[in-house]
């Protein structure tokens, strides 16, 4: 791994990504958004390109040198994400595809074996559709009841409301840590804790927090946390499920097939033990063995450096937005990471969108995967510029420019 940096080294962090000395529509690019999906340093691309360079092997089953090289690295990122989110067992670390995956797992899985007719479900009204859909597909096969936290006008959770839904019949509660469209940061540890102390399991969708906050999953007393790779300078394609060790071991396979059994006859089968009853079939090797690296990347400038030159782009795009006549900024949480989504008076942000494209500026538009959410705050969509640790002041200067010229365009 090239040396990367004990100080937080703007210059020295923007060499390690590619991506950012190329130009869009002739510009330089100002790459804003990394709730999507955030670029990815070089040592994450060698590490890709280096096994299927040097050691591209089927793992678990191989006894030759490459089968042993490979499979080294696809566990070694293992251990990698069970210190990087303070995990109690290496066995407690699924790897999916994604959060999505990590969610219909536990949905799955856990929610077939253990839900039934009037049992409860908790969300929240700003989850991504990733943690509403697969609820909603389970309580129709089984009975259950969603029941959905409100947000109120800063984007929110109204925890007031979230205790008066808590009862007996509350078997799961899943809610988001960081919202992608708003930026909030929820109070997962107060909600976790009052839905233990009814009795009921929670799942986090750790796909924004995991690349801003510190993430202790003992701490936090979390039942099942997902990650996704491509959020915290990863490859896509590959995710991370935690859960706990005794929850795991009871919950049945969620696919069947190979690497996943034990025993198998035409008779019966049996399951492989954790984590390997739950990652069936030859697995996303290569992009499992580069998450390591990206892990290894963000550990090594440190979270804390990264989510304080965070927080100063946040304060800084917040106040030059917030000084444009007519923009609104969607979500004002005391609590937020670095996510600045807006709406401007009179214009659709996909037409601000396009013209930011032609000033080489990249920023997300329409309502984020988050369509309740947006209902809740009666807009189409809005303007999402999300930062990151290669972002800069100077970027925002541009990005505040090219709104300017779209706004008085579009009006």
């Amino acid at each position: 791994m090239q040396s990367v940096h004990t100080t937080f080294n703007i210059e020295s962090i923007r060499a390690s990504f590619p991506i950012l000395i190329r130009k869009v529509k002739d510009k330089p690019l100002v790459y804003f958004d990394n709730a999507a999906t955030t670029q990815k340093p070089q040592v994450v691309i060698d590490a890709l390109t280096d096994y299927y360079k040097l050691y591209n092997a089927n793992i678990h089953r191989g006894i030759h040198s490459l089968a042993e090289e490979a499979t080294a690295a696809y566990e070694a990122t293992r251990d990698t994400i069970k210190d990087f989110i303070n995990a109690g067992h290496r066995e407690e670390i699924i790897f999916t595809r994604g959060v999505t995956e990590s969610i219909n797992l536990v949905a799955y899985s856990w929610g077939k074996a253990n839900l039934k007719a009037g049992d409860e479900i908790i969300i929240s009204g700003m989850e991504h559709h990733s943690n509403i859909v697969p609820w909603q597909l389970i309580a129709e096969s089984t009975g259950a009841i969603i029941k959905v936290i409100p947000v109120n006008d800063q984007g929110e959770l109204m925890m007031e409301e979230y205790y008066k839904l808590l009862s007996e019949r509350t078997k799961l509660v899943s809610i988001v840590h960081a919202s992608n469209a708003l930026g909030t940061i929820n109070p997962v540890k107060e909600i976790i804790a009052a839905a233990h102390n009814i009795g009921a399991i929670v799942l986090v969708d750790g796909a924004q927090s995991s690349v801003h906050l510190d993430i202790d999953v003992q701490d936090l007393d979390c039942d099942f946390f997902a990650i996704s790779s491509h959020k915290v300078y990863g490859p896509t394609g590959i995710g991370v499920l935690y859960g706990k060790k005794a929850i795991l071991e009871a919950m049945p396979p969620f696919i069947g097939g190979g690497e996943m059994i034990s025993e198998v006859s035409f008779e019966k089968s049996t399951w492989n033990d954790l984590p390997y009853k739950f990652e069936a079939g030859t697995p996303n090797i290569a992009d499992t063995v580069a998450l390591k690296a990206a892990i290894d990347f963000v550990r090594e400038i440190g979270k804390g450096n990264i989510r304080a030159h965070e927080d100063a782009l946040l304060q800084y795009a917040t106040q030059q937005l917030e000084s444009i006549e007519g923009v609104r900024i969607i979500g004002q949480a005391q609590h937020k990471v670095s996510v600045a989504s807006f709406v401007i008076d009179g214009v659709h942000p996909q037409d601000v969108g396009i013209l930011l494209d032609n000033n080489g500026v990249a920023v997300r538009t329409g309502h984020h995967c988050t369509q309740p959410l947006m209902k809740r705050f009666g807009i189409p969509g809005t303007i999402r510029a999300s930062f990151a640790m290669y972002n800069t002041r100077e970027e925002i200067d541009v990005m505040i420019l090219a709104l300017n010229k779209a706004i008085k365009l579009l009006r």
